[in-house]
């Protein structure tokens, strides 16, 4: 059958062990739809929340790219392996001579704003080419330490070697070179041994689904039933600025053009420039995303009219 036209976004439950990409695509293979991408990708061996973002809402697909994020957390302390993970060879092995309070502690240093280089098993690029590929050939290139935050880190339990956590982070933080980082802190090592996402942005683990609840809709052909489990597609613009347009200004903005921002409009922003608006018809019908110009609201990204 002919691919479906389908909007909204799919708070999936990523299984171990599949790539983001390869649940992405059976997901879009059980909606039928003609075009879908997902929001930050989990490694193999992590599961959890994975936003997938159908049709017109991949437009705004960076605005959870960009959010932060929560995660449950297990490791293993007395070993170092290469990818800080359990996926990768070990590279050192190290008593565990530290007792709780100072873990505690460590765990405590760890939290606020700083900076991370990233680890070389990511899929940041360097001269067009996933760092991950220079290290499975054992190279090693520069990787500049970029600014995140860790809002939250919190010890749940430990027994000696192994430990729970939960982390809520900035956008671009690696939860293998955090744990990494508190291993070589407390002069063990340690890497991490399973991990789940719990909160992208305004979501949470109890919103998730799974594929196995999603195929027998797709076996029935029950596409009312499939569309009825998304999310509307402004959702993940929760927390931005909101302003309703007239009739005229939408127009306008449809036609590529700026509009006027009066002091009316301008009371519902936040002081100062804003760099993402969500827009509003006079129905309350979502129609995209602005940005604020002095004093002018200039286009970022619509929706299609067709699809709005």
């Amino acid at each position: 059958m002919a691919r479906r036209i389908v909007d909204g976004i799919l708070l999936l439950d990523k299984p171990l062990e599949v790539s983001s990409n390869g649940i992405l695509q059976r997901v879009r293979w059980l909606f039928q739809a003609e075009k879908a991408g997902h929001t930050g990708a989990l490694d193999p061996l992590a599961s959890g929340l994975l936003p997938i973002c159908f049709g017109e809402a991949t437009k705004f697909s960076q605005f959870l790219l960009d959010t932060d994020k929560t995660y449950e957390v297990s490791a293993r302390f007395g070993v170092r392996t290469d990818t800080s993970d359990a996926a990768g060879e070990v590279i050192s092995e190290r008593p565990v001579n530290f007792v709780l309070e100072q873990l505690q502690a460590a765990v405590i240093s760890m939290r606020g704003p700083q900076l991370q280089v990233p680890t070389m098993f990511s899929a940041l690029k360097y001269q067009g080419q996933p760092l991950y590929k220079y290290a499975r050939q054992g190279i090693t290139v520069p990787r500049e330490a970029r600014p995140i935050n860790i809002f939250r880190f919190d010890l749940l339990d430990f027994d000696g070697q192994d430990a729970r956590f939960i982390v809520h982070c900035s956008k671009g933080t690696y939860i293998r070179t955090l744990i990494d980082d508190l291993g070589e802190t407390l002069g063990s090592g340690a890497y991490v041994t399973a991990l789940r996402r719990t909160q992208v942005g305004p979501f949470q683990a109890s919103q998730m689904l799974t594929d196995e609840f999603l195929a027998p809709l797709n076996q029935a052909q029950d596409w009312a039933g499939l569309d009825a489990l998304l999310l509307p597609m402004d959702y993940a613009l929760a927390g931005l600025p909101r302003l309703t347009l007239d009739p005229s200004a939408v127009k306008r903005l449809r036609h590529g053009q700026t509009v006027l921002l009066t002091p009316e409009l301008l009371e519902l922003l936040p002081v100062g420039p804003s760099d993402a608006i969500a827009l509003y018809d006079d129905r309350q019908a979502f129609i995209g995303v602005g940005m604020q110009d002095g004093a002018e609201l200039k286009v970022r990204r619509l929706l299609n009219t067709a699809n709005s």
